[in-house]
């Protein structure tokens, strides 16, 4: 049986696509190139279904989102902060897994910010 290898993307419609990718490379460090290829680092990859009705992902309209590994998530969101984000004041920390916090793009999609155990 022939298995998938990676996720090979991430596609996301915006209002301002452009202004869109900017924030993520200027708030998330994202080092996209003019094609949003980006080279990112060894690590693990979660896929997970969720209940229609979870609020996990913020708004009820939003039907995934992006999860995202950090090194340091209290650096990241204070980061964040300063940039004048929308981050959630709530970080989870689940034993053996890791922490987690949550910002707002600019276009309301949420994002988790995730730094493994």
């Amino acid at each position: 049986m022939e298995r998938v290898v990676g996720i090979g993307g991430y596609f996301i419609r915006a209002a301002d696509p452009a202004a869109l990718a900017a924030w993520y490379r200027d708030s998330l460090g994202l080092d996209i190139d003019e094609n949003g290829l980006w080279s990112q680092g060894a690590g693990m990859t979660v896929f997970a279904a969720f209940d229609r009705g979870t609020d996990y992902f913020g708004s009820p309209t939003q039907q995934t989102m992006l999860n995202f590994r950090v090194r340091d998530l209290d650096a990241m969101l204070a980061q964040l902060r300063t940039k004048g984000a929308d981050v959630t004041v709530t970080v989870h920390d689940m034993d053996g897994v890791g922490r987690f916090g949550w910002v707002t793009d600019p276009e309301g999609n949420r994002v988790e910010l995730w730094e493994p155990a």
